[in-house]
């Protein structure tokens, strides 16, 4: 459920406000802003084109193309591990981790990556995402001692050199259909750990269970952009008891 929320200051358009199923606040939502930006500009009409939105990852601008997707600028990925946050030893620059050692509850080991979009990831390459137990993992790694305020858990495949396909565990949601800031998250953990190129304007495509985003991670601001649809489904009218 998300909330667009009269601007506190003139910074900003519009101040965003996101529940889970669980009740639980993320910081940020990928998907979920996409879609407030094609809400909003529904009721804005033509020419609408782009809103500095509030989340509570910080200012997040999406931008309406001709096309119909969305691109959002996501901002810098945080690498450093403490600040993701995750008690993991760093083993890379940064005070970050690639592909760190992290056993699950039967003692067997795995390689994970933390990334925070504004909000804390855990990505883990497999080479079969079909045979993945997602249910069974995905609580796992949520809420393993080595992330305090739990992590989003992405499991990825890499199938080319400019093609990823995801399956999410979500933070307080479960598995999900979709995750923008784990599809930027896991490019970036692909990047650096030597898995994918880093792709040009067209992005990596990134397919989820609900749909391809296309991610770029630029070089020249650091920036990770996400480009994916937006559409109107249904609307409804909500009273109160």
């Amino acid at each position: 459920m998300i909330f667009a929320l009269k601007s506190p200051s003139e910074e900003y358009d519009f101040e965003m406000r996101m529940y889970n199923s669980d009740g639980s606040e993320p910081e940020m939502c990928g998907n979920g802003i996409r879609c407030l930006a094609r809400f909003l500009a529904e009721i804005d009409g033509p020419g609408a084109e782009r809103y500095r939105i509030l989340t509570g990852a910080g200012l997040i601008v999406p931008v309406l193309n001709p096309d119909g997707s969305v691109t959002v600028d996501m901002g810098e990925p945080v690498l450093k591990t403490a600040d993701v946050p995750s008690t993991i030893a760093p083993n890379a620059d940064g005070e970050s981790i690639v592909e760190a050692d992290i056993l699950d509850d039967d003692g067997k080991n795995w390689k994970i990556n933390a990334i925070s979009m504004g909000n804390p990831h855990g990505i883990i390459f497999v080479d079969d995402l079909e045979a993945l137990d997602l249910e069974r993992y995905g609580p796992q790694f949520e809420s393993h001692s080595t992330f305090p305020a739990k992590a989003n858990i992405e499991f990825v495949q890499v199938m080319a050199p400019d093609y990823l396909k995801m399956k999410v565990w979500e933070r307080g949601a479960g598995p999900a259909m979709a995750c923008g800031t784990g599809a930027c998250a896991l490019t970036v953990a692909a990047v650096r750990a030597g898995k994918i190129p880093r792709a040009g304007k067209e992005g990596t495509r990134v397919t989820l269970p609900g749909g391809d985003l296309y991610i770029e991670w630029r070089e020249s601001d650091n920036h990770v952009y996400m480009t994916g649809p937006a559409e109107k489904v249904y609307e409804g009218t909500v009273i109160e008891p």
